[in-house]
């Protein structure tokens, strides 16, 4: 589709340091193909509520909620996700339009002090968000302590740097979009830490009517991604599964 036949379209994100790298890496791919593109930075509920973890509140779908709601209020055209945290099942009305080129799916493993977590000592603390991440790193590793760890990236990070965990487990991607590879002390192998269902892809979800979106969408897709995180996210939705 040409980028004349569509009016200035608008993203809309949440407005972490990684969401705002996401949206704004959509944002100059498609300026880049002759569209006007802006960004309309969003707080989602997933974003206020730090006290309790997402299992406990509704899952990870509360970092898209408010995105929804502004594509359908026609605030925003298009939204951007870290496909991880989009749930296996859309409401009504709205589609992936687009799966991106996947980056690094690995879990890390990043401390100040401990190259790995075999090197850590008994009892030690490590902190993560994902119900996923601490079965498996439970398992693993039965004598540490798994605390919960809330916050965007760099909130993360901080508290890590602040002393109140030895190590924490992350996305690689993250990491590695924002130019913080040098935080990772070893990337986990897959089959010690299975990745959540489309971690390191980004997303792109519109309204399910606008068939003109995809088809202007269609150049920043990444075939061999859309098949491989399409069959993650059908194993997952049948095990009842969510996106930790």
């Amino acid at each position: 589709m040409s980028p004349t036949s569509l009016p200035p379209l608008v993203i809309a994100t949440r407005e972490s340091r990684l969401a705002l790298w996401q949206a704004e890496h959509v944002q100059a791919l498609l300026r880049a193909r002759g569209h006007t593109v802006s960004l309309l930075g969003m707080t989602t509920q997933g974003d206020q509520i730090l006290d309790r973890s997402l299992s406990k509140v509704g899952g990870k779908g509360l970092f898209v909620k408010e995105l929804e709601v502004a594509l359908e209020e026609g605030r925003a055209h298009i939204a951007v996700h870290s496909l991880k945290d989009v749930p296996m099942e859309l409401p009504e009305g709205f589609a992936l339009a687009c799966v991106m080129e996947r980056e690094d799916p690995r879990d890390a493993f990043v401390s100040p002090r401990y190259a790995s977590l075999e090197a850590l000592p008994q009892g030690a603390v490590v902190g993560t968000s994902s119900l996923r991440r601490q079965v498996l790193l439970q398992a693993l590793r039965p004598d540490l302590r798994i605390e919960p760890l809330r916050g965007n990236l760099d909130t993360r990070l901080r508290k890590l740097d602040e002393g109140q965990y030895d190590a924490i487990v992350l996305a690689a991607a993250g990491l590695k979009r924002l130019g913080l590879q040098e935080r990772i002390r070893t990337e986990f192998a897959t089959t010690a830490m299975l990745p959540a269902a489309g971690q390191g892809a980004l997303g792109i979800e519109i309204r399910s009517d606008r068939q003109d979106l995809i088809e202007a969408l269609a150049p920043l897709a990444h075939q061999e991604t859309w098949l491989t995180v399409t069959a993650e996210r059908a194993v997952s939705r049948a095990m009842g599964g969510s996106c930790s």
